[in-house]
């Protein structure tokens, strides 16, 4: 099973810009605050944001940090396969 996760914070031009894109590509995902949530940020050494992770069955996949439409867009072909 393919988990996509969102790691972004809030009043974060480039996080709403993932977002968006995300949404009109119809990718569900999981959105997490590295800030609130700082155990989880660190099991998946997340950085900086926007980061999102691909995992399958727990196994990480795929990585984007911040805005890039065309490595986000790979991640469709990953939730549909």
């Amino acid at each position: 099973m393919i988990r996509v996760i969102k790691f972004e914070k809030d009043n974060c031009a480039p996080c709403n810009m993932v977002s968006e894109f995300l949404d009109n590509k119809g990718i569900n995902y999981e959105k997490v605050n590295p800030f609130e949530n700082p155990e989880v940020a660190m099991r998946f050494r997340v950085r900086t944001v926007p980061t999102v992770i691909v995992t399958k069955e727990n196994e990480e996949v795929k990585r984007v940090i911040g805005f890039k439409p065309e490595e986000l867009l790979a991640i469709s072909s990953l939730q549909q396969a």
